[in-house]
């Protein structure tokens, strides 16, 4: 089956694998949505203080307002890679920018708790079109793999640079502006995108896609977000019987959405993908590795802010050493796996960040900026590695016209691992924090409501005397510090795991040549194990 691009038709296998003129600049443009998606991933952490001053959101709705754009965006990114495929992934690309810019500016004046949440909400259904669809922009614009290899890393670290960006740029807004600024970033962003975009890059789906499953849309949006929700709630309020009955509708949804891919002749996601132990051990590797370091991600903005009382434009320095490893190991990461193996790289790097992680179970209030970075510094290596590796193993095992649904799956882990490790993570500290005790002379009802969220605790301890004040913040930081602590450990375990699994999995699985390709992605399809190179082809 041949690709149809809109630059040209549809031609021979010979012409359609030949390099296409134009391509880096393609990619240029193509990179600024990752970067628009990683800036607003990290500014949301750096706002949460002033969110939650503002807002004053309760504990559960920071943890919706963390987390509903990864609960909606997983639910529905395989959807939108293969909409994608069908309709054109250029087209969505740009229709998803719009919408993410719009949804921005939304979020940026909310003025409740639940408005921001509902505009999160809204931003994950926009961005659920830009991550899978610049994947597999990518997957059509190169075919030889060593060159797919190093534009799947320039995308994995303009993703890091975007982390890097984010903090800074959001520290310095927040320091001269009010929290919404952080959100009005990404308009120039969607801006030049979209301007440029629509003339750069080359239209591209699948000329034979059969029709767009609606009832499969459903199914994989209900199961994702009631399986996640039914966890979250869970971690926090214990068993309830509505919270185990949406788990088992999640659970049975999931179910039904497997059983209908398997007889559709069109389906949203071909099954059989999975049957190739490469592509399963990298999604599963994604899945587990953003599951371990969400939740920590997400509370070390505050305790970086509200527990070392460090502003935000040092907190966000503070955090650049992560996405500096990740940059470096990303734009290197295909090489080092072919001098070494897939197996080595993922494995070891995912070990590597677990490590990391152990480290950052001894954090306490005095921990020193330089074993901060070290420590941050590490883990973008170690994910930095990881991550661009086994993009580049998902890729390379699919033919070109599934490469929107792939790239979807490789998403969908990605965003289900953050909203889970949220979720679970997250849950494990707060029910940690609100476990500390009332200090002297402190009232139930003021007590009460620091225990909602550190925030929170910041803004009673200022209502109150100066000794009563100072004592009630001192414990809250204590107790959120012992929970960050819990995490880390729960976290690396996680990590350690993953390497563990990654080493299984992916045995024997390399990164395509130039010849080998074709040959592994229609095996991919088929569920066989494709052909091990022999020594003149091995890279």
């Amino acid at each position: 089956m041949t690709e149809t691009i809109a630059s040209g038709p549809a031609g021979s296998a010979h012409v359609d694998d030949q390099p296409r003129p134009g391509r880096w600049l393609a990619l240029a443009v193509l990179v600024l949505a990752v970067l628009l998606v990683g800036v607003d991933a990290t500014v949301l952490g750096l706002a949460t203080p002033f969110l939650s001053e503002d807002l004053r959101p309760s504990g559960t709705q920071l943890l919706w307002i963390g987390d509903i754009y990864s609960f909606v965006i997983a639910g529905l990114l395989v959807s939108m890679g293969s909409l994608g495929d069908r309709v054109g992934r250029k087209k969505l690309l740009l229709i998803g920018s719009v919408g993410f810019g719009a949804m921005s500016v939304l979020a940026a004046y909310a003025s409740s708790a639940e408005m921001m949440i509902a505009a999160r909400a809204l931003q994950g259904v926009a961005g659920a079109t830009l991550m899978p669809a610049t994947l597999a922009l990518i997957r059509n614009l190169f075919h030889d793999p060593r060159e797919r290899s190093l534009a799947i890393g320039i995308w994995g670290a303009m993703a890091s640079a975007g982390m890097a960006v984010g903090p800074v740029l959001g520290g310095f807004l927040l320091g001269h502006f009010w929290w919404g600024s952080v959100f009005l970033i990404n308009l120039p962003v969607m801006a030049l995108l979209v301007a440029v975009g629509a003339k750069v890059i080359p239209e591209s789906r699948n000329p034979d896609p059969g029709p767009w499953d609606i009832p499969s849309v459903g199914l994989s949006l209900v199961g994702i977000v009631a399986v996640v929700y039914a966890i979250k709630e869970a971690a926090v309020e214990g068993y309830r019987w509505d919270i185990a009955l949406a788990g088992v509708l999640g659970v049975l949804a999931l179910i039904w959405f497997v059983r209908r891919q398997l007889t559709l002749p069109s389906p949203l996601l071909n099954m059989k993908l999975f049957a190739h132990r490469g592509f399963s051990g990298a999604v599963l590797a994604d899945l587990l590795t953003i599951l371990g370091l969400s939740g920590l991600v997400f509370f070390l903005s505050q305790f970086l802010q509200m527990v070392q009382q460090r502003p935000p434009l040092n907190a966000g320095l503070v955090e650049l050493p992560a996405a500096i490893g990740a940059v470096g190991a990303g734009l290197a990461a295909g090489w080092v796996a072919r001098k070494l193996s897939v197996r080595i790289v993922v494995a070891g790097g995912l070990a590597v960040v677990g490590l990391a992680l152990v480290g950052c179970t001894t954090l306490h209030a005095d921990t020193g900026t330089a074993a901060l970075c070290f420590i941050l510094f590490v883990v973008g290596v170690g994910a930095g590695f990881s991550f661009t590796v086994t993009a580049d193993v998902i890729l390379s095992n699919v033919p070109k016209e599934e490469a929107g649904a792939a790239s979807a799956v490789s998403e969908t882990a990605y965003e289900l691992g953050a909203a889970l490790g949220i979720a679970l993570l997250g849950s494990i500290v707060t029910s940690i924090y609100r476990g500390f005790p009332t200090p002297g002379g402190v009232s139930e009802p003021a007590a009460d409501a620091a225990r909602e969220s550190l925030g929170g605790a910041v803004e009673t301890a200022g209502q109150l005397p100066g000794g009563q004040g100072g004592a009630l913040l001192k414990a809250a930081q204590e107790s959120f510090v012992d929970g960050v602590d819990v995490a880390a450990g729960v976290g690396a375990a996680v990590l350690l795991a993953a390497a563990g699994a990654a080493w299984f999995l992916l045995r024997g699985q390399e990164l395509g040549s130039s010849t080998a390709g074709a040959d592994t992605a229609a095996f991919a399809t088929s569920g066989q194990e494709p052909p091990r190179p022999g020594p003149a082809e091995r890279p």
